[in-house]
């Protein structure tokens, strides 16, 4: 690749995580202007119809598309797949974000990684070490200092810790997904071949489905929503940008770069979170969001350097 081809790539890449970052602006926002299951199903509504327009896109091209999944395996995986990366992920995220700091949470998500590498253990049969629980412990304390001593003091304090918890399950939700989706790619248990793209295609789906009679229950209780232009906006922000595009040009990025050099941009994902948090809703910035950040990065990386010496050791 030619070195200005692969400066576009890191620009795009650079992109995504601005996209991302600011995903948790938006999402606050439209936690706090619909009821949280009913703008997380329209949001998703419009990720499977942009999804299933590129299925069709392809189709036109002559490439061959899985539309569906087939074979009763992949369905049980795929079920399980969309219960912890959509239907458990949106209700954590979206009732969290009700209640604290967009900027706030978009540091905490970043403990992702940790319970990935841990939960791998059990799922995937990889080793588990006593480093590992240092850094776990590392970024545990990072968290509680976003959580105990962030600058958003205008949100009340049971409020944030309450949605912080639920921002740290969200993420441990999305750990589950990463790695069945990685024993479905594997085909660990007979499931059919498939790409990532079609997985997440399919598990959002299935997702979409099992969001539905929590957003018709939400209707039943509150009435048919409203919708706002600016819910609109940041329902299309969610579906388009940060699910649909983002995703897809991460997955370009992986291609041209690698894994490891693609994923390094999602450390840059809080940064924007934070400045998108004050930017978007006011929030504030103090030392103790950069502390408690430090430590969450310092714990992912003893953690992730730990589970790739033990794998290559």
């Amino acid at each position: 690749m030619s070195d200005g081809r692969q400066l576009s790539i890191h620009g795009l890449m650079l992109l995504v995580a601005f996209i991302w970052g600011l995903s948790w602006a938006v999402g606050r926002i439209l936690a706090l202007g619909l009821p949280p299951m009913t703008g997380a199903w329209l949001r998703y509504i419009v990720t499977m119809a942009l999804f299933y327009l590129w299925f069709a896109a392809r189709a036109l091209k002559g490439q061959k598309v899985n539309w569906l999944p087939s074979g009763r395996q992949s369905w049980k995986t795929l079920t399980l797949i969309g219960l912890t990366g959509v239907l458990g992920y949106q209700i954590f995220f979206m009732h969290g974000m009700q209640l604290t700091a967009a900027g706030d949470a978009s540091l905490i998500i970043t403990f992702n990684p940790i319970f990935t590498v841990l939960l791998a253990a059990p799922l995937l049969g990889q080793p588990i070490s006593r480093k590992m629980f240092v850094g776990l412990a590392c970024g545990f304390v990072g968290v509680v200092v976003v959580t105990g001593w962030s600058p958003n003091t205008d949100i009340p304090f049971e409020d944030r810790i309450l949605g912080d918890l639920m921002i740290l399950l969200a993420s441990l939700n999305w750990a589950m997904t990463t790695n069945n989706t990685k024993r479905m790619m594997e085909r660990r248990k007979g499931e059919q071949e498939a790409t990532t793209l079609e997985i997440v295609v399919w598990y959002s789906l299935i997702g979409t489905v099992m969001l539905t009679p929590l957003a018709a229950w939400e209707t039943w209780q509150h009435g048919l929503p409203e919708p706002t232009l600016t819910d609109w906006y940041a329902i299309i922000y969610l579906g388009a940008l940060s699910t649909v595009l983002a995703y897809y040009w991460f997955a370009i990025g992986i291609e041209k770069l690698g894994a490891t050099a693609a994923a390094s941009y999602i450390f840059l994902v809080p940064v924007f979170g934070v400045l998108g948090g004050v930017w978007m809703l006011d929030e504030k910035v103090g030392w103790t969001l950069l502390v408690g950040f430090v430590l969450i990065v310092m714990g992912v990386r003893v953690v992730q350097g730990e589970s790739e010496r033990l794998r290559t050791g």
